[in-house]
């Protein structure tokens, strides 16, 4: 299975959450104070391509980081 689409995505991610000036525990905090049970391991393995997300992280990123869904999408 091509692993490509999913590192471009947490590449954006990851973006997003440099935008903000946040750092991954950061974001891992304010998501599992969103109901989104991620820790900082769980959000670094997605930056790097190495998880998929869920749709509940995914709305969740949505909410926490103030963007909209096709903003989360390569």
């Amino acid at each position: 299975m091509d692993f490509s689409y999913d590192y471009q995505i947490g590449q954006k991610i990851r973006s997003l959450r440099l935008a903000q000036s946040l750092s991954q525990e950061q974001l891992a905090a304010k998501l599992q104070t969103a109901g989104c049970d991620i820790t900082r391991s769980g959000l670094a393995k997605i930056e790097a391509g190495q998880r998929h997300l869920y749709a509940a992280e995914i709305r969740a990123l949505h909410l926490v980081l103030g963007v909209p869904y096709d903003a989360l999408f390569v």
